[in-house]
Formats: structure tokens, C-alpha cells, sequence
């Protein structure tokens, strides 16, 4: 359902993407990566070139118009199917904008889509969409809410499907392709069906922010794809699939570990389960990583939340002879020590694809678990976490970790009707979704605990080492005020990214020069890093051009010092945040540095906003041009916060010297 507050949000995104074509940004840009990402494409020829950006320039117009036109009738639903058409624009723009051609063949593809973009528009325009009632291979887009950028995604629509009853849906991940720009995508998309399609099963094919193994806004597209589709299709919530292979199965074992709650069944297909043994990151000879960068491997390796497969049907699959199939071993050995057995499927002599027979067990057995569906409540339920950003499972939600980064369980068990039995580790605080009656009995970690009302959510907080049940105005003054760290406000800087935000740049004069500089070269490395692995404009104000809205509703993203940015100003003058800045001394946390040659990176929960939503200072994605290469460092490499030395000139791998860094407690002190 789209709300008219939701709807202008949308057309204005629309409105000012479709204007923008490409972010302003300061014209100090650092020097280009080693790898670059998409590569460098090859030179069409220029009557082709004229073409192309003519036509694209038409569509452009045509999509401002009927942007406009739908916001001045009010037309929340065809609204919302903008991006359908948006995508085809995308496509071509960017391909020609960025030199993103890799085939001559790839000229006639963006000559159809700009066809077919036009004819969409012309089909909102008389009120209809077609394309919502085809079967096969559909093309379609949705807004992102992280940026405003459209992004693209694929349906294979199954003759079969029911508009009366709910229906099967497997997300399928795709492996890497460093060529794989959105023209590059939809094509492929209308070229042939996934690898693994169960029968009767709508598969849902999401671009996954182009080519990050589903991390940061991968993942968040993979779950703004999936909300897409329900806007038009009816899904079962207790038949939900995920699986994919090469990249989309280090895809896949990330999002099953991590939200165990959502899937009837998961299979990935290679990939890789984690960081330090896949990339041989701590071998000799390879470049030292920090004890921070190390914990943080925790946000997305797989083998630290084996154990949250325990109530989630996986099959692993693996070639014989394939390298990957280093990932099923190491999480089968992960499983094993949780008292779990990995269900796997090993194609014989078979290097990196399906073999045929293991292919055809593989889709049987799919058919099996979707028929299923999830169990309605099963009599165990475990969840693990190392991390607020992961703190849910089907009834257990993580509100309060002990220590952020350590490995935290809720075990909940059903011994009888009557009777729950839950036992903790470094959880201070956590609800549980349950239907039950008054007369049923909680014990938490071997102590009784009365409950209070009759629901459907229950909170569950320590105090003094024992836990008492608490109503909703407890959960609401505890986890709601931003005091602490809780799910959607846990750090580290990189979490800023799993939410819409905004980079807010500085209008006044810096403190001195080199800080001056080095902001600039960092917001221009940090725009151009998210249009390159991320496909989408970050979007950017003026400090004097921030608003409420903007306040309530996005994490703020604030380049430059307390002279340059009044917005950094305004937050420092709170008192809240642990900092004090000024032309001679930059103090944070008990401790002073030269301002001249310094300049602090972090995160915090924003004082100037009721809601959960941070300020950072000076960093965007931290992960730099090491990363570029291969997903499996594409993981955060600042914890909370850093100090910067500015002495030493930013590389691939930091934005300057660290001359401190750490993690805020769970009170952000």
C-alpha cells in the first residue's frame, strides 16, 4: 500500500534522479583504482553514439513528464511502476555516459530497450501495464530507498501462477560478472531462465546492486526486489527459496546464516562461506589486518552463524573438482561443531557448474521443501549473532547485546504447551513473537519469569543479572531513545549504508587547507566508489540545504570540520557526540591531536534526530581499491571510529594513517 506522504517522496527521487544523470561532486578525484569496475569498454562508433544519446535524452523526457504528470493526478499506483520503464533508460544512459559498451551487439540491444522503454511510458500513460500479467522472462524495476537510484531486476513468471492463492518464490543470486552493467543484466534476463527453477515457483533473479556478493546495498536490493514483487504478485511467506552459485553462493550461505527466518530452504552453489581462509588474508607475506578488521569479518562470514541453520533445509552443492567446494567444507565443519549435519550434493568430476544429475536432485528436492513450507512454530528455535544489523530470527528478536562483536544465542525450546525454556549468552535484551495463552510458563537461563498480558510480542530485558518481563513502554524508553545499541543503530561505520542516507557537503571555509583537500578527495572517492560497485548517485546537499525531513528520515553522511559544515557544527554543539574540535585541538575521548594534521571518522546516533538514525563524519563505504578485485574483502574496514593522520596521503586500503581506532560500548560511550 503507498501512502500519498510515500508516493511524493517517490515522484520527487524520480523527479531529481532522472535530472541529475550524474552527482555533482568536487573536482578533486583521487587516482583510479587498479582494477577498475565495470571495466574500460571498447569505442562505438560515433553515428551510433549520436544515436543512442538522442534517443536516451527522449526517453529521459518522456519519463519527466509522466513523472509529473502522475504526481499532479495523484496516481500513487502507476506511480510506483515508473521504474518498469526507468530501467530501460538506466541502461543505455550509463552505458553511454560511462563507456560501459562491451560488444557491437550490445548497440542493438539499447536501440530495443529505448523502444521499449517509450512504450511503456506510453502504456502508463493510457492507464495500463501489460507486463504485470505476462508469463516467462518479465523485465522490471523498483526505486532503491538507500539513494533514489533505479535498479533493475528479473522475473521468470510460471504459466501456473495464482492470483487467488499465495504463491512459491525462489530469489536466485548471480556469480560474479565484472561486465554485468544493468544493459548488460537485462539482457541476459530475457536470454534464458536460471540454473535451478523449481516447478510451479515464481524466481525472482535481483541485479543485487551489480557485483558485491549481496553486501551492503546488494543486500538491501536483494530485500527491495523481493517487497517489489509483492506489490503485484501474492506470496506464500512459508515458501521462500534462496540459492545460487559462484558469487550468488557465497550469496546465498550470507543470507541464509544471517536471516534464517525468511527462507522454506536454501542451496548455494560454491561460493565462498568467509574471509580469512578464502582470500588467504592472513597467509605471510599478504598485508597485515588490523584486530578491528578481523572482529569485523564477523558481520558476513557464514561459519560464525552455522548455527542458525538449525531449523533452515540447506543443500549444498558442490563440483567434485571444484575449488569452491572449499566453502560447503568449511561450513559442514562449522555445522558439526553445533551438532549439525550439512546436507550437500557433490557433482561428480565436475569443476566450477551444476552437474546434470546432482542439477535435476537438486530441483527435487526444492520441490520437496517448497511443498512443505516453513514449519508455523517449530519446538526449537536458535538464533546467533555477533552483530545488531542481524538480530532477528522467525520469533526471536536480539534487542540488547552484552558486547557487540562476540557471539550472542537466544535458544528457545517448547518442552510443553504450557511451557517455554530459553536459555541466553551475552543478550541483555530480546522479545519473542508467540501465540499463547495465560496459563503458559518462561523460564529464561533456568529462572522464572511471570508474564504480564496476553499478545503476541513479549520484552524481556536484565537487570541486575536477572531477567524480568517488561511491557512496551519499557522496550519503547530502553531501545527507543538512542542511548544504545540496538538493531538499526549498532555501528560500525559501514551500517550508516543499510539505510537511506545522504552526503551532506560543506559550503564554508576548512580549518586549514590539507583538511580541506583530503574532504574533498574523500567525498569524491566515496561517490565514485558507490556508482562503481554500487550502480547509483549517492545523493548530496549543501549543508544550508538539509532540511527536517531529511533529519527524521536519512543517515547523514557529513563532510568536512566544525568550521566548514555547519551541520557538523550543530551536532558537536550537543554535546552529545565524545568530540570537541577547533583550529588548534581536536579532542576525542580523553584524548588531544594536532587539528591541523588530523581529522576524526565515526559513527553515532544523530542527536539532532528523534528517530534511529546516525551521523558519520568523513567516510562512505570503507572498504577502498584493494576490494575491487575479488567480494571477499568488500567487508568493513573501520570499526566505530578512527583518528586520521593526514600527513600520510590516502591508499588503497585507508583513508590516511589510523593513528587510533575502536569500537563505542553498548551505550555509545
Amino acid at each position: 500500500m503507498i501512502t500519498l506522504g510515500v508516493f511524493a517522496r517517490r515522484t520527487r527521487l524520480a523527479l531529481a534522479y532522472l535530472a541529475a544523470g550524474a552527482a555533482i561532486l568536487p573536482a578533486q578525484t583521487p587516482p583510479p583504482p587498479a582494477k577498475r569496475l565495470p571495466p574500460a569498454g571498447l569505442a562505438i562508433p560515433a553515428a551510433a553514439r549520436t544515436e543512442l544519446t538522442a534517443g536516451a535524452a527522449t526517453l529521459r523526457g518522456e519519463l519527466e513528464a509522466l513523472a509529473r504528470e502522475l504526481a499532479n493526478a495523484g496516481n500513487a499506483r502507476l506511480a510506483a511502476l515508473l521504474p518498469d520503464a526507468e530501467v530501460f533508460h538506466k541502461a543505455v544512459d550509463w552505458a553511454l555516459r560511462h563507456d560501459e559498451f562491451f560488444d557491437v551487439k550490445q548497440i542493438e540491444v539499447a536501440r530495443r530497450y529505448l523502444i521499449t522503454g517509450r512504450e511503456r511510458v506510453a502504456q502508463l500513460r493510457g492507464g495500463r501495464a501489460p507486463w504485470l500479467d505476462a508469463t516467462g522472462l518479465v523485465l522490471r524495476g523498483h526505486r532503491s530507498k538507500l539513494d533514489g537510484s533505479v535498479q533493475p531486476y528479473g522475473l521468470l513468471v510460471p504459466p501456473t501462477l495464482s492470483r487467488e492463492r499465495p504463491n512459491r518464490l525462489q530469489v536466485w543470486l548471480l556469480g560474479r560478472g565484472d561486465k554485468r552493467t544493468e544493459l548488460a543484466f537485462l539482457a541476459e534476463r530475457e536470454a534464458g531462465p536460471p540454473q535451478i527453477v523449481p516447478h510451479d515457483t515464481l524466481v525472482l533473479v535481483p541485479y543485487g546492486r551489480f557485483c558485491n556478493a549481496t553486501k551492503f546495498a546488494g543486500e538491501v536490493d536483494v530485500f527491495e526486489a523481493m517487497a517489489a514483487v509483492r506489490e503485484t504478485y501474492r506470496i506464500d511467506d512459508d515458501r521462500i527459496a534462496v540459492a545460487g552459485f559462484s558469487m550468488g553462493g557465497a550469496s546465498t550461505w550470507h543470507l541464509a546464516t544471517h536471516h534464517p527466518g525468511l527462507w522454506a530452504a536454501a542451496s548455494p552453489g560454491a561460493g565462498f562461506a568467509e574471509t580469512a581462509v578464502y582470500n588467504k588474508a592472513l597467509a605471510p607475506g599478504k598485508p597485515a589486518r588490523t584486530p578491528w578488521e578481523q572482529k569485523l569479518w564477523r558481520w558476513y562470514d557464514a561459519t560464525e552463524y552455522a548455527a542458525n541453520l538449525s531449523n533452515l533445509p540447506l543443500i549444498a552443492y558442490s563440483g567434485e573438482l571444484d575449488p569452491q567446494i572449499q566453502s560447503a567444507d568449511l561450513m559442514e565443519a562449522a555445522l558439526a561443531r553445533e551438532g549439525l549435519k550439512l546436507e550437500r550434493l557433490i557433482g561428480p568430476q565436475t569443476a566450477h557448474k551444476y552437474h546434470p544429475d546432482s542439477r535435476t536432485a537438486l530441483i527435487a528436492r526444492l520441490d520437496t521443501l517448497l511443498a512443505a513450507g516453513r514449519p508455523p512454530a517449530p519446538a526449537v528455535e536458535h538464533f546467533t549473532t555477533y552483530t545488531l544489523r542481524y538480530a532477528a530470527s522467525r520469533r526471536i528478536t536480539i534487542m540488547e547485546l552484552e558486547k557487540s562483536w562476540e557471539r550472542a544465542d537466544v535458544h528457545l525450546t517448547t518442552p510443553a504447551r504450557d511451557r517455554l525454556e530459553v536459555t541466553t549468552k551475552n543478550v541483555g535484551g530480546f522479545t519473542l513473537r508467540l501465540e499463547r495463552t495465560a496459563d503458559v510458563t518462561v523460564a529464561i537461563d533456568g529462572q522464572p519469569v511471570p508474564l504480564g498480558q496476553v499478545g503476541s510480542s513479549y520484552w524481556f530485558a536484565k537487570s541486575g543479572g536477572r531477567w524480568q518481563f517488561k511491557d512496551s513502554s519499557f522496550a519503547a524508553d530502553r531501545w527507543g531513545k538512542n542511548e544504545r545499541k540496538v538493531p538499526g543503530l549498532s555501528g560500525p561505520i559501514d551500517d550508516a549504508f543499510m539505510e537511506p542516507f545522504l552526503f551532506v557537503r560543506p559550503t564554508g571555509r576548512p580549518l586549514n587547507p590539507a583538511l580541506g583537500q583530503w574532504t574533498a578527495g574523500e567525498l569524491a572517492h566515496a561517490a565514485k566508489m558507490w556508482r562503481e560497485i554500487f550502480r547509483g548517485n549517492v545523493l548530496i546537499k549543501d549543508d544550508a540545504a538539509v532540511t527536517d525531513d531529511d533529519l527524521a528520515n536519512r543517515n547523514l553522511i557529513l563532510w568536512g570540520d566544525v568550521s566548514s559544515n555547519r551541520l557538523i557544527t550543530r551536532v558537536l554543539a550537543t554535546g552529545k557526540l565524545p568530540l570537541t574540535w577547533n583550529a588548534q585541538t581536536l579532542a576525542f575521548r580523553g584524548r588531544s591531536y594536532a587539528a591541523a594534521h588530523h581529522a576524526p571518522v565515526l559513527v553515532f546516533p544523530n542527536p539532532l534526530s528523534s528517530r534511529k538514525r546516525y551521523v558519520v563524519l568523513n567516510s562512505g563505504i570503507d572498504f577502498r581499491n584493494e576490494a575491487y578485485g575479488t567480494n571477499s574483502l568488500q567487508t568493513p574496514k573501520l570499526p566505530d571510529f578512527a583518528i586520521i593522520d593526514l600527513r600520510e596521503p590516502p591508499g588503497p586500503r585507508w583513508p590516511g594513517k589510523i593513528a587510533d581506532a575502536g569500537f563505542f560500548d553498548e551505550t555509545w560511550k
